[in-house]
């Protein structure tokens, strides 16, 4: 055999094992895109959310055992979207690039047979199959118009909503569900949203005020995985969209008015407290005993009453000269007399000196 055969095999052999190489590695590598992608995308284009971000989320939200808490409070929360902190849950009205509110986004999920919602109770939530929502009804309620989706049946009801037709507008106000816990373990209160419920502003007749119909219960639970890969931009500043629904709710960036607390009678603050004056009262003292309750639980270290009886100390020595300096600045009372009384103890005083009046007749 010539040398230029045996170089002309050897370099078809190396072309044929780098050919063989290229085309490994292009297998491996879309098999690891398709992986990752998997496992980083939480949402698809159409909306649904796979079973293993579903799960992810799920053990993320759990709430800890009733056994590592030491205390815990549901405390019922009015959200006013005309104020600046909630602007972010109204805007933007209508869809743009992709960005919906969160009443679109439910709407969305609701039409399309994705999230499940609950009757609104007057003052009870019940998350259970007994009263859960039939979207029909719902829609047909609050004269909402939709037809019949692809694929609807009985049990998967579909409806397709034009965006036209959404009132997102109207929806001015949320109720929410807001969870307290302290949790022993952690030695750290923690602050969880358990429901969301949009509220219809509607006018009846034109000049009048309008009245509010809570809609439906939804678990934060259940919607928190669209609430993830949902971007909003909540800084007037900044216009670039940073932040989820998420991580607004977990922040607690929102500003809302707390109308009732979990009792034993099942009554609001206002049946509780018929003055604005005495709601207004038990509202402030109920955010400073939520805000104060995990500062108030542990026992003052022992640098901490030392402080605490320097201050003290230092206060008490700053009174006193303050009371001299007060003192010292007010007029008081001279012990001299006034001229009229010096003018009427002077007379008096010469009343033997002066002559008698036979001699100022003379």
């Amino acid at each position: 055999m010539s040398m230029k055969s045996i170089i002309y095999k050897l370099s078809v052999t190396a072309m044929l094992l780098t050919s063989v190489n290229a085309l490994a590695q292009q297998s491996v590598s879309s098999s690891v895109t398709k992986r990752s992608g998997s496992r980083s995308t939480a949402v698809s284009k159409s909306g649904t959310v796979s079973d293993r971000a579903r799960e992810r989320v799920s053990v993320e939200s759990a709430s800890a055992s009733d056994a590592d808490l030491a205390w815990m409070k549901v405390v019922y929360r009015s959200l006013d979207l005309q104020k600046p902190e909630n602007a972010a849950l109204y805007f933007p009205e209508q869809s743009v690039d992709g960005q919906e509110n969160l009443f679109r986004l439910m709407m969305r999920l609701l039409a399309a047979n994705e999230l499940p919602a609950y009757e609104y109770l007057d003052g009870r939530e019940v998350f259970t199959d007994e009263y859960r929502l039939k979207v029909r009804d719902m829609l047909d309620r609050f004269h909402i118009y939709y037809t019949e989706g692809k694929g609807y049946s009985e049990k998967r009801p579909v409806f397709n909503i034009d965006e036209s037709d959404v009132p997102s507008t109207e929806v001015l106000g949320y109720y929410m569900v807001e969870r307290w816990e302290f949790d022993r373990r952690a030695g750290r209160m923690r602050t969880k949203v358990e429901a969301l419920c949009p509220v219809l502003h509607r006018s009846e007749e034109f000049g009048h005020e309008a009245v509010k119909y809570p809609m439906f219960w939804v678990r934060y639970s259940d919607l928190r995985p669209y609430l993830t890969g949902q971007l909003i931009f909540t800084d007037d500043d900044n216009n670039l969209p940073q932040s989820t629904y998420d991580d607004y709710f977990n922040l607690g960036l929102y500003n809302g008015e707390i109308y009732k607390t979990r009792n034993l009678r099942n009554k609001s603050l206002a049946q509780l407290h018929p003055d604005p004056e005495d709601m207004k009262h038990a509202q402030d003292s109920i955010e400073k005993r939520l805000s104060s309750f995990d500062k108030n639980i542990w026992v003052p270290s022992l640098e901490e009453v030392q402080k605490k009886a320097e201050s003290a100390a230092e206060n008490d020595s700053i009174a006193p000269a303050k009371s001299k300096r007060k003192i010292k600045g007010t007029r008081v009372a001279s012990k001299r007399p006034s001229k009229k009384a010096k003018s009427a103890s002077g007379s008096s005083g010469r009343s033997s000196a002066t002559r008698s009046v036979r001699n100022r007749k003379r």
